[in-house]
């Protein structure tokens, strides 16, 4: 289990210390924690840290993933899709679904913890099977700045029971829901595989296994095969880069079980890259491997997200800890990462010229991109490390025991 003390060296004795006093009225507390996948996305990585530090400092954290079958998936996709502006055909056979598989994991999954943490919309009307006893809390992981009028009436009569909703930017508050809304922003953890230091040798074996040259520049993307995060994109952009520079475009991603769209997109982006380059130029890998993600997010010139929709984007803080600059959509909590020209490069989704010329400059800017790779971690190391959201986590837990 990991121990809040390996932390020391990055985040310093007087944060830890305090970590340890925000705990102290919390001790044996049951926490639990209710998502939608063990793998897969930055929620379950996440989870995968902060539940061992919760239990570390004193608490009973748990955590439990959400059951449900292919159609529901399906449907929560669509869900997910129309939160960030989508259109959907909210049927009463979408409805159907989604509640009744709630109401069915409400019947073996019993609650007897002091706080229940709710993520994401998949196993938010739980709280209608229950009786409440307890402070629940809806963690929204997406973009709720303009979400389907529709599902949003539909899904803000199970939100009025909550608590309180925490949410990854300012600008997703909505007025017209009347339940405290507070900000917490996720978080990496830079001990865990996908975050850690590498030594060269591990490095060179990742990059030889995954057939991966480096003879000429990297680019990367690292992101889900999703159409938010537009990979078709990313393709014609790389496109503009090759006409100024020689460089290597990689995709990787992986398939998150709690989405069915990603293999079709995958073919669709696989497909483009036939039609725009020569074979070699773009790598495209499907695979759940936190090494590799680290080994590319190291070697690359830069990392790219040309994403259209984001909740935060961990995949942009995972880059600037590592030191590499990061040409990325000016959209969702990314803003909150990068201060446009210092650790990085902001551009609005559509401006795929934009794009390009700043991965050219940095391209052709070597010192330049390593002084922002910099700024860049050190924002990452004071702002979004696990440990700080440890951190604001017992600060509002503390705060509801104290409303209670």
């Amino acid at each position: 289990m990991r121990s809040l003390e390996e932390y020391r060296g990055i985040i310093g004795d007087e944060v830890i210390s305090s970590i340890y006093k925000k705990a102290r009225r919390l001790y044996g507390v049951g926490v639990l924690h209710i998502n939608s996948t063990y793998v897969g996305g930055g929620v379950a990585e996440m989870l995968t840290s902060l539940v061992p530090l919760m239990n570390d400092v004193g608490l009973q954290a748990d955590w439990r993933t959400f059951h449900g079958s292919p159609d529901f998936f399906t449907v929560t996709k669509k869900f997910h899709n129309a939160l960030q502006g989508d259109k959907i055909n909210l049927t009463e056979n979408k409805k159907k679904v989604y509640l009744q598989t709630n109401e069915n994991f409400s019947t073996y999954c019993h609650l007897n913890h002091n706080f229940i943490i709710v993520h994401d919309p998949q196993p938010l009307p739980l709280i209608k099977y229950y009786k409440k006893k307890q402070p629940w809390i809806w963690r929204c992981h997406v973009d709720l700045t303009n979400p389907n009028r529709a599902l949003w009436e539909f899904l803000k009569k199970f939100l009025l029971r909550y608590d309180i909703i925490i949410l990854s930017s300012e600008k997703y508050k909505r007025k017209d829901l009347p339940v405290e809304q507070r900000i917490i922003y996720p978080a990496i953890d830079p001990l865990s595989p996908k975050n850690m230091e590498l030594s060269e040798k591990t490095i060179r074996n990742y990059l030889k296994k995954f057939n991966i040259p480096t003879d000429k520049p990297i680019i990367t993307q690292i992101s889900r095969f999703d159409k938010w995060k537009d990979p078709e994109g990313v393709l014609e952009v790389y496109k503009m880069v090759r006409e100024e520079v020689d460089a290597r475009l990689v995709l990787c991603g992986s398939m998150a079980p709690d989405d069915p769209e990603g293999w079709a997109v995958l073919e669709r982006v696989r497909r483009k890259a036939k039609k725009l380059v020569e074979k070699g130029d773009v790598i495209l890998i499907n695979s759940e491997n936190s090494i590799l993600v680290n080994v590319l997010q190291r070697v690359s010139s830069s990392v790219i997200q040309k994403s259209l929709r984001e909740g935060f984007a961990l995949v942009v803080t995972e880059a600037i800890w590592k030191g590499t600059p990061v040409v990325a959509s000016n959209v969702g909590g990314i803003p909150l990462q990068i201060k446009d020209g210092e650790n990085g490069f902001l551009v609005e989704p559509t401006d795929l010229k934009g794009f390009a010329e700043r991965l050219i400059y940095l391209l052709k800017n070597p010192k330049l991109a390593k002084e922002m790779g910099k700024k860049g971690k050190e924002m990452a190391r004071k702002n979004f490390l696990i440990t700080r959201l440890l951190s604001d986590y017992l600060d509002l837990l503390n705060y509801l025991r104290t409303c209670g």
